[in-house]
C-alpha cells in the first residue's frame, strides 16, 4: 500500500509529538511509532526541563555549564541557540498543559531543581516524572488532532531517497514501514521525513531505557547517506537502581540535586575523592568514580542515600522513585538505594544544523538521533528534553516554509525473493552477543584493544545479519538487530578515531585530553557530501 502525507515523523517521544502539533495545522503527517504513543525515553525522564526561568540565572551561566559538561566539544552556536529559545520552549509546554510543579513563594511560581553540573536551579519539573506529564499532555493532543494519523505498532525498515525512483533531485521522499499487527510492508511518502527515533541504549547489555531504543533512526540515516558523529559519546546515568525485579529503573538525578550522597557499602561517601562538586559532578565523572570503585572493591552496586531528608518531604518531592523502591522492599525514607551506571544516553547521532537539516534534502532529524552540537562530549542534566523542544519548533518553521513538491509514485516493498525465517534463535543469539560485548569492550572506560576485539565481533555478526535479512521476511526482532549493529559499528569506529579522552570517552590507552577539541565524524559511500567534493 502506498500512503502519501505532507510530513512523515518516525518517533512518538517529545520531539516527534511536539513537533507534530506544530506543523498539524497546516500539513497532514504521520507519526510513527513502534508500540503506542507512551513508549519512548522522553515518558521515561523523570529529573525535568532544564531553562533560564529565574532572574538571578542567566543564559551565559547555562551555556557555561552546557560547555563545561561538554569538555569543550560544544558547538557555540548550536548551544546559544537551544539555550536562548529555552524560556519559549517552557512556555509553549505550559500553554499545552503541561502540569510543571508549582511553589508560590517562587518568584516564577514553579518550583525549580538543582541537578549535576548546573550551577543554579533551573529544572522546571513535574514532580519526579517530567517526560510522563508532557507526553500524556501531548499525546491527548496529537490524537485527537484530525490532521494527525498515528502509526502505532509500526517499525519503520529504510528510507527511499529519490535515486530509487530515478529522482535524484528530490532526496528523501518516503520510507518503508513494517506493519507489526498485519505483517505488511507499508510504502509511506512524504516531501519531509523526519528522524525522531531517539537513541541507541539497547546496543548496551544495562541500560536506563526502554526496548524500544535500538538505535533504528541513526542506522537508517547512515544507510541513506548521512554523516553521523561523535558516536563514541554513550553516557551512562551513574545511579539505575540495582534490583533483579528492577528493569531499567532511574534514580533521577535530581536525588542528588536535592542533597542525597553516594556510599560504599559499609556508609563511608567516595565522591569527594573524585570532584570538588562531590555528588553534583557531571555525569561522566560520577559514573566512572562508581564504575572505578565497584571494579576496585569486586562491588555489584553503591548506594544513594538521601533517607536523612524529611519523610513526607521525600514522598512529595519523589513519588514515582519512593513507590517503586518501596515495592522491591526498599524504603528511601530509611534506608539507600542500590544502583549501579547504565547507558543512558546517545551523545552523538546523524549531523544536523540549526534547522534540524541532514545532508539529505527532505530529511530531518530531532531529539537524542541527532547531533547538533550542543551535548558535545558529555550532556549536561536535562537539556535532552530542552533540545527536543527547540529543534522541534526551528524544524516545523523549515518545514512548513518547504515549496511544494509533489512525489512521484513510489515502489512497492519487494517479498518476491524471501521467505519465512526458519530459526529465530539465530536473531536472539545474536542480539545477546552483541549486547554482552559492547558492554565488556566499549563501555565506561576503554581500550583500543577491546574496541579491535568489538569491531572483529561486529564485523562477523555483520555478514550473519545480512544473510538473514536477505533470505528471510522482516520482523520487528530483525530490524532492530540490523540497526543495533549498524549502531555498535558506528559508535566503534568514532572510539577508535579519538586518541585521547575527553568526555564520556575515557581510554587508557590516551588518558590525556588533547589541546584541540575536534569532532569525530563519519560520512557513509553514499553521502551527498562525497559527490560535492
Amino acid at each position: 500500500m502506498n500512503t502519501r502525507y505532507d510530513v512523515i515523523i518516525l518517533g512518538s517521544g517529545a520531539a516527534g509529538q511536539s513537533l507534530a502539533l506544530r506543523l498539524a495545522d497546516q500539513l497532514r503527517v504521520a507519526l510513527v511509532t513502534k508500540r503506542s504513543l507512551g513508549d519512548s525515553s522522553s515518558n521515561w525522564a523523570q529529573g525535568g526541563i532544564a531553562a533560564v526561568l529565574d532572574a538571578t540565572d542567566s543564559i551565559e551561566a547555562h551555556i557555561a555549564d552546557t560547555f563545561d559538561a561538554g569538555a569543550g566539544l560544544c558547538d557555540p552556536l548550536a548551544t546559544r541557540f537551544v539555550v536562548e529559545n529555552g524560556r519559549r520552549a517552557i512556555e509553549w509546554l505550559i500553554e499545552r498543559g503541561v502540569p510543571f510543579t508549582r511553589e508560590d513563594a517562587s518568584a516564577i511560581g514553579y518550583h525549580l531543581t538543582r541537578e549535576g553540573g548546573h550551577s543554579h536551579r533551573r529544572i522546571i519539573h513535574a514532580a519526579d516524572a517530567t517526560g510522563a506529564a508532557v507526553q500524556s499532555t501531548l499525546s491527548e493532543q496529537v490524537l485527537s488532532h484530525p490532521n494527525i494519523t498515528v502509526l502505532d505498532d509500526h517499525i519503520a525498515i529504510d528510507l527511499i531517497r529519490g535515486e530509487r525512483i530515478g529522482r535524484p533531485d528530490l532526496g528523501c521522499v518516503g520510507c518503508y514501514v513494517l506493519d507489526l499487527h498485519a505483517g505488511e510492508v507499508l510504502t509511506l511518502s512524504a516531501r519531509a521525513t523526519v528522524i525522531a527515533t531517539g537513541g541507541a541504549g539497547k546496543v548496551y547489555l544495562f541500560t536506563t531505557n526502554p526496548d524500544v531504543v535500538t538505535g533504528d533512526g541513526i542506522a537508517m540515516a547512515w544507510r541513506a547517506g548521512c554523516r553521523v558523529a561523535n558516536m563514541e559519546f554513550i553516557q551512562f546515568h551513574p545511579t539505575c537502581l540495582y534490583h533483579p525485579q528492577a528493569k531499567s529503573f532511574l534514580i533521577s538525578e535530581a536525588v542528588r540535586g536535592e542533597g542525597g550522597v553516594l556510599r560504599l557499602p559499609d556508609g563511608t561517601r567516595f565522591m569527594p575523592e573524585y570532584d570538588a562538586r562531590e555528588e553534583l559532578a557531571p555525569r561522566d565523572i560520577v559514573a566512572r568514580a562508581i564504575d572505578f570503585e565497584m571494579k576496585k572493591r569486586g562491588l555489584d552496586c553503591v548506594f544513594l542515600d538521601i533517607s536523612h531528608k524529611p519523610a513526607d518531604w521525600l514522598r512529595g518531592h519523589f513519588p514515582t522513585i519512593y513507590a517503586r523502591c518501596l515495592e522491591l522492599g526498599i524504603d528511601i525514607t530509611k534506608q539507600p538505594i542500590p544502583v549501579v551506571p547504565a547507558a543512558h544516553y546517545t551523545c552523538g547521532g546523524i549531523v544536523t544544523d540549526l534547522s534540524a537539516r541532514t545532508d539529505v534534502a527532505g530529511l530531518y532529524c530531532v531529539g537524542e538521533a541527532a547531533c547538533t552540537g550542543l551535548h558535545g562530549a558529555n550532556r549536561l542534566a536535562s537539556n535532552s528534553l530542552l533540545e527536543c523542544l527547540v529543534f522541534g519548533e526551528s524544524a516545523a518553521r523549515d518545514i512548513l516554509a518547504l515549496p511544494e513538491a509533489t512525489i512521484p509514485e513510489l515502489p512497492a516493498w519487494d517479498e518476491s525473493r524471501v521467505t519465512d525465517a526458519d530459526e529465530e534463535v539465530v536473531i536472539s543469539h545474536n542480539w545477546a552477543e552483541l549486547r554482552r560485548f559492547m558492554w565488556d569492550y566499549v563501555g565506561i572506560v576503554r581500550t583500543t584493544k577491546r574496541l579491535q576485539r568489538a569491531k572483529h565481533r561486529i564485523n562477523l555478526l555483520k555478514r550473519e545479519i545480512h544473510d538473514f535479512y536477505s533470505n528471510f521476511r522482516v520482523s520487528n526482532d530483525l530490524i532492530e538487530l540490523r540497526n543495533l549493529v549498524v549502531t555498535a559499528e558506528l559508535i566503534v569506529r568514532c572510539a577508535l578515531k579519538r586518541k585521547e579522552s575527553r568526555g564520556l570517552h575515557a581510554s587508557k590507552d590516551y588518558p590525556e585530553t588533547l589541546t584541540q577539541a575536534r569532532d569525530s565524524i563519519l560520512v557513509p559511500p553514499n553521502s551527498p557530501r562525497r559527490r560535492q567534493r
